[in-house]
């Protein structure tokens, strides 16, 4: 693929591609994704959504009253760009750290970094000083923007003279673009420069830092939310991934402003309090993971549900009973589907009358699926195999050598079981490899296991995902402890503490049973089906 002339000054991202021989195959087969070659996606859904729409309808809303226009974050994000420019000396591919909660200032900052042509590391506020140390040392980060609630692990992580804004508070960022023009000449990126790096857990516990072009945002408004979701202008989304996840990015900033419309940021919020906020807010279109649905469902939220018109499930399977369930009780279809960080958001999907329940969907327009053997060969339908995709996404991490095990002759393998049926719906089966998936989260089981292992009791541990009927799954740890330390219900407790101050708190393992030993081959290497087949669901 012939890349255009990069804009780039610091050519970081560029330098660190895969191969080209090791990319996905691209399909750019419908007429929209038939991209220009230079392209700022912040122009794309900003500029122009402005220019179509209006500057003075709702844009960014809280659950605190605050309501910015498409003019107010034109403005901000602009002042945002003069600060990084102006200030900083950031110049066109540096990486820039955002860090922070959804609100409307994250985004201003996303939108800020992106037209002053500088790559966005967009990161969740839970991670720990470590887990920021690691994403600190791949994308070799030359600033951070950090809510200013946030900065205590920022600096734990001792990253090496980096420079830091806080944001969100009566100092820092917001009183830094007063002084500025409101004025801001965006940068002439290329369709296919670097604009954001995305981080995905690997089941070594590393995360890999997946690569995407300014082009690639666009796609995915362009094929999954056109052609399945079908938003209108007059919509109000919402939802709790974090804008970290991709799926959060898409579903709650570039799905929304790329038709007008507009989107509540919520910080954090339990089921009951998502129910509430629908409610308040006449939020149209929801997305969250089926853990959520189950629950609203359960806590007798359902007619506060009643102006959704559309509600979309990712990030863990969606039962078919959980489907059945929430469209018995209001009478809404939920749209299921399944994403990866590598290709950005969903590209497999169905809505309204092709959803076929407990099917995760069909292939997206503009994308193809197909489920093969171990050798990469297609299998008939009905048998199961690997999941693997093609579209206008597709892998690309940066200097990892996990790119050639997730791209295989072309295809994006995602690490799913699938079977597809004769009429090309697809029905999952498992994950692939040791990937736990709770709640919508991914989780690396050596990431927790490292986590106990920096416990002075722990001398041996294994973790594994077991099945469970709230969260899809949930972690567990088998742990061998020293010899003199009590294996009680209080030790239990004080690890799972421990391990939320190493990692982010979603991972904990939220059971811990006590070993004397852990289930070996006999060449050492640990068994962990041994393990699950050893407890049953919690």
């Amino acid at each position: 693929m012939h890349l255009a002339p990069s804009a780039h000054v610091d050519t970081f991202c560029r330098d660190n591609l895969p191969p080209q021989d090791q990319w996905p195959q691209f399909l750019f087969d419908l007429p929209e994704l038939h991209y220009p070659e230079r392209l700022n996606c912040a122009v794309e859904l900003l500029d122009k959504t402005i220019a179509a729409h209006g500057g003075d309808r709702p844009c960014l809303l809280s659950p605190a009253g605050e309501r910015w226009t498409y003019d107010d974050l034109l403005r901000v994000s602009n002042q945002v760009a003069h600060v990084l420019v102006d200030d900083y000396g950031v110049v066109p591919g540096n990486r820039v750290l955002l860090r922070g909660p959804n609100n409307p200032w994250l985004v201003a900052c996303w939108f800020g970094v992106v037209r002053a042509g500088a790559v966005a590391v967009t990161t969740m506020p839970m991670l720990r000083g470590g887990e920021i140390a690691t994403i600190a040392e791949i994308a070799d980060l030359d600033l951070a923007m950090c809510d200013e609630r946030f900065l205590d692990d920022l600096a734990a992580a001792n990253i090496p003279n980096l420079r830091t804004i806080a944001y969100g508070g009566t100092d820092g960022l917001t009183t830094m673009v007063t002084a500025k023009s409101a004025e801001f000449t965006p940068v002439d990126t290329a369709a296919d420069d670097v604009v954001l790096l995305a981080f995905t857990s690997g089941t070594t516990g590393r995360p890999k830092a997946t690569m995407h072009f300014h082009r690639d945002v666009l796609a995915n408004a362009d094929t999954f939310s056109k052609h399945v979701l079908q938003p209108v202008a007059d919509d109000v989304f919402a939802g709790t991934p974090p804008l970290a996840f991709t799926f959060g990015l898409g579903g709650l900033v570039v799905f929304p402003m790329r038709v007008g419309a507009s989107t509540l940021l919520i910080e954090m919020a339990s089921p009951d309090a998502l129910a509430n906020l629908i409610a308040k807010h006449h939020v149209t279109i929801c997305f969250t993971a089926p853990t959520a649905y189950r629950a609203m469902i359960a806590s007798g939220s359902v007619e506060r549900l009643a102006s959704l018109r559309r509600a979309v499930s990712a990030g863990e399977h969606l039962p078919k009973a959980t489907w059945q369930g929430f469209f018995d009780a209001t009478g809404v279809k939920l749209i299921d589907g399944i994403g990866a960080t590598e290709l950005l958001h969903i590209f497999i999907s169905a809505a309204d009358d092709d959803i076929r329940p407990g099917s995760t969907g069909k292939a997206v327009p503009g994308f193809v699926a197909t489920v093969v053997d171990g050798e990469g060969v297609p299998l008939p339908p009905g048998q199961a195999g690997r999941l693997a995709v093609r579209g206008p996404t597709g892998c690309r991490y940066l200097a990892d050598p996990r790119q050639s095990v997730y791209v295989h002759n072309g295809w994006n393998i995602t690490g799913d079981t699938f079977i597809q049926d004769d009429e090309g719906y697809f029905w999952y089966q498992a994950r692939s490899d040791d990937m736990i998936i709770s709640s919508g989260y991914n989780i690396a089981g050596p990431e927790v296991e490292g986590a106990l292992l920096a416990h002075e009791d722990v001398s041996e541990c294994a973790v594994v995902g077991l099945p469970d009927e709230q969260r899809g799954q949930i972690v567990a740890a088998f742990v061998v402890l020293r010899e003199g330390a009590s294996a009680d219900d209080s030790k239990a407790k004080e690890l799972q503490a421990f391990v939320k101050q190493q990692i982010a708190p979603y991972k904990y393992p939220r059971r811990i049973e006590f070993r004397t030993a852990l289930p070996k081959t006999a060449t050492g290497k640990l068994q962990r089906f041994r393990l699950r087949e050893d407890l049953s669901p919690a």
